[in-house]
């Protein structure tokens, strides 16, 4: 079996992913929990899993910790649901339409070389220190991006269904509507997957700055008092949420695209 596992592109089923998965996470808990005893200053520089795991019981029954990740949870998606709005549209609009991105790209492509965290100081002088400048941040860390991707999803629809359709009598409205965006969903929901998981990464940076609730803050806070325990914990829900997410999102593509379950 071992042999067949490293077989080029030979498919594993579905046993042997479990079972990988799970050598992956026992070597990974097992190495984070021995490294404490190998010498007293890790032990507050790193503390081990079960630490981790008792300091986030303790944050969610004693310290009112499930506010502070509603908040972040809200920012993360009011953001992303307008990225997703304004980068969708003009995306697939790009895609299909040559003139619309020879016109939209030469600025789009430019802001993504911009890191998001450059913004922060125009952000608070523009929108303060309140959710409306977090949100701000969170959305121009992923709209460029959102965007481009788009735009190469529905590049890649066949041109032969674009011209079948425009052969029968199509307009370019119902090309776009009926051919094209159907055609590229699949891919879309892909990509919006993958930049969720972009938008989770830049939470911490968007919470850091002037804030008083959210799991950047709950990180900040005990920085100043080196509890490296809290500071963890935070990390491992951030994970955990993020994961959370991309399998909804993964739920809603099985359902939704049965002839492409894997």
């Amino acid at each position: 079996m071992i042999q067949r596992w490293f077989e080029f592109k030979v498919p594993l089923s579905t046993r042997a992913k479990v079972a990988l998965a799970i050598i992956a996470w026992v070597l990974l808990l097992g190495i984070w929990q021995a490294i404490p005893t190998l010498h007293p200053q890790f032990a507050t520089l790193c503390p081990p899993p079960t630490r981790v795991v008792e300091t986030l019981t303790e944050l969610f029954v004693e310290k009112d910790y499930l506010h502070d990740v509603w908040q972040s949870l809200a920012r993360v998606s009011k953001s992303f649901g307008l990225a997703i709005a304004v980068a969708l549209p003009l995306g697939i609009l790009m895609g299909a339409f040559p003139a619309v991105e020879g016109f939209l790209n030469p600025i789009v492509s430019p802001f993504r070389y911009l890191p998001a965290p450059s913004f922060i100081p125009l952000l608070l002088a523009w929108l303060g220190t309140g959710d409306e400048q977090k949100i701000a941040l969170l959305f121009i860390g992923v709209i460029w991006f959102l965007i481009s991707l788009y735009m190469d999803d529905a590049k890649r629809v066949p041109i032969e269904l674009i011209e079948t359709a425009r052969t029968l009598g199509a307009s370019r409205r119902i090309v776009l509507l009926r051919v094209i965006v159907p055609s590229a969903l699949p891919a879309l929901l892909d990509t919006t997957r993958q930049m969720l998981a972009v938008s989770w990464t830049y939470l911490v940076i968007a919470e850091i700055v002037a804030a008083t609730d959210g799991i950047g803050a709950v990180m900040m806070r005990a920085k100043r008092f080196v509890r490296m325990d809290i500071i963890l914990a935070a990390i491992l829900t951030i994970g955990i949420l993020g994961f959370l997410s991309d399998m909804l999102l993964r739920g809603l593509r099985w359902s939704a695209f049965p002839y492409l379950r894997k």
